[in-house]
């Protein structure tokens, strides 16, 4: 272990020492050979696993949280989403749902300004959307922008018609949509995804050439960090903003280092990082490692990981044959072996610390003569079902088998990568696979985009009262009917059983020794807190 720290810390200081500074900021200076600390710049270091594709935020091919957690750095979000699913201010000060539901006004923070002191403007969101949103303008991720009106379905800008993104006075943006909408839920679900452009720097600039802009190379935004150089793929250092109307982070840099997911821990313990996204998240067996080494180690308070059995209901076309799997299946061993203590059986896909959670609904208890009866009734034949798994959950699937075993089903197991999977069973290859996914605090979180014509997973015959219930709880705007009209489709999907709920399971977050502040189970929602941290 020494001596692999002692490697690291060598391979970061040669990083370090490479990271040179371009106009706009001055880099960290070196250190003299006798430094003074009252001018030695506070410097956090950290950690990341995986790299940023693009500087510029709708234009990234990954679209991946790693690179989110660099544009929440560098540019400004509308609000700042919690881990329980509860909102703060960021950008927008304060919003509110408007005509009969169809619109979202957002009271925008007066105090915003881009790096190059020009204030931020309802005028800047609204050009942003309005450019990003242009046909001939190749921004990825344009379908986020979809539904606002005078978009089509992929999020393009329709030629000639109302747009819904305006600026209805200098601190007020506005945005309209084809359907009613639930403030709270749209920022859940698309915060991560818009940011403001300095859109004063892309005046007269064809949109079919914005992502071609030198801007891209030295990105002036409006966030908590300003810009200060990029070693392509392998680090970015940062500079705080001091002017930024949440507060001013507690350090004077931020260095972004690209590491191996192995080295993250290791340079942690030896501080030669500060902190590694995403929320210094960690294994149990490597909690141990971290606490021997002397650093506190919490669990989330918010599940951050969703399993399932995903079934094909077209192979398991009885729900009597699919509730007998649920009871053959020991969940509380399975969920042990698999969080190692720390998740949650459950029998519902709605987080349980959502507001929207079933009350009085517990997890199916193991029965296997139950099981045994409903098989019966069913006509279950003993044929065999494919059980597809990636490899890290073999171990996982072979328990399932047992367990299934026990109540007389008959399953095979297939090991194959996630991508295989998901397109086995969307194909219809599979008849069962072990998934696991992000939750969050969104009512329809799960379900909505599994029961469509274009993506029926499941393969569910009759589709038509899942998209009635889906709708319902979409478009109804008063919480307590619309906690009714969830839990009417969690009925629904336990007496139907289209795929079984398994767990929830939380991370183990590995508290930083050097920086306080850091809002560790928020960062599963790509964005970071770094006004309020401070650099010991």
């Amino acid at each position: 272990m020494k001596k692999r720290l002692t490697v690291l810390c060598a391979a970061l200081a040669l990083v370090l020492a490479a990271c040179g500074g371009t106009a706009g900021e001055s880099a960290p200076p070196a250190a003299s050979a006798t430094p003074s600390p009252a001018v030695l710049p506070v410097t956090v270091k950290y950690g990341i696993s995986n790299s940023w594709d693009a500087l510029m935020p709708y234009n990234s091919v990954s679209g991946s949280n790693y690179a989110r957690m660099v544009y929440d750095k560098i540019y400004d979000r509308l609000v700042y989403v919690h881990a329980d699913g509860t909102l703060s201010p960021r950008a927008a000060k304060s919003w509110e749902s408007a005509d009969g539901g169809y619109a979202i006004v957002f009271h925008l923070d007066e105090r915003s300004a881009f790096h190059d002191g020009t204030p931020v403007t309802a005028e800047h969101w609204a050009r942003t959307f309005f450019l990003m949103t242009d046909p001939t303008c190749p921004t990825l991720g344009r379908g986020n922008f979809a539904g606002l009106v005078g978009t089509d379905e992929d999020g393009c800008r329709l030629e000639g018609e109302p747009f819904g993104a305006e600026a209805a006075d200098s601190y007020t943006f506005k945005l309209t949509f084809q359907d009613p909408v639930v403030p709270e839920d749209f920022l859940l679900e698309k915060n991560r995804e818009f940011y403001v452009l300095p859109t004063h720097r892309l005046e007269g600039v064809d949109p079919a050439e914005i992502m071609e802009q030198a801007l891209w190379l030295d990105p002036i935004g409006s966030g908590p960090c300003k810009f200060v150089s990029e070693l392509p793929g392998s680090q970015i250092q940062l500079a705080a903003n001091p002017k930024y109307p949440l507060g001013t982070p507690g350090f004077d840099y931020l260095v972004i280092t690209v590491m191996d997911k192995a080295n993250l821990l290791t340079a942690l313990i030896a501080e030669d990082l500060d902190y590694y996204a995403i929320g210094g998240s960690v294994s149990a067996e490597d909690a141990d490692v971290a606490r021997s080494h002397g650093l506190e180690v919490l669990p989330g308070t918010v599940p951050n990981t969703f399993y399932e059995l995903m079934l094909n209901n077209k192979t398991l076309p009885d729900a009597q044959l699919r509730r007998a799997v649920e009871l053959a299946l020991d969940k509380e061993l399975l969920c042990l072996q698999s969080s190692q203590g720390l998740g949650q059986v459950t029998g519902s896909y709605v987080v349980p610390t959502s507001v929207y959670a079933p009350q009085e609904k517990t997890a199916a208890i193991r029965d296997t003569e139950e099981a045994e009866a409903l098989l019966a009734k069913a006509g279950y034949d003993g044929r065999t079902f494919t059980l597809a798994c990636t490899s890290s959950r073999a171990g996982l699937a072979a328990l399932m088998q047992q367990n299934l075993a026990e109540a007389g089903i008959r399953v095979e197991i297939e090991t194959v990568d996630s991508a295989t999977l998901f397109a086995g069973m969307s194909d219809g290859i599979y008849d069962m696979a072990i998934a696991s996914h992000t939750p969050n605090a969104l009512p329809l979180w799960f379900v909505e985009s599994r029961f469509t014509e274009g993506n029926n997973l499941f393969h569910v015959a009759d589709l038509s009262p899942y998209q009635a219930l889906i709708s319902a709880v979409r478009t109804e705007r008063d919480q307590p009917a619309r906690q009714v009209l969830v839990e009417e489709l969690d009925n629904l999907l336990a007496q139907e059983r289209p795929f079984i709920p398994l767990w929830f399971s939380t991370a183990l977050h590995v508290q930083s020794p050097t920086v306080t502040g850091i809002d560790y189970p928020s960062a599963s929602f790509s964005n970071e807190n770094v006004w309020d941290w401070v650099k010991r």
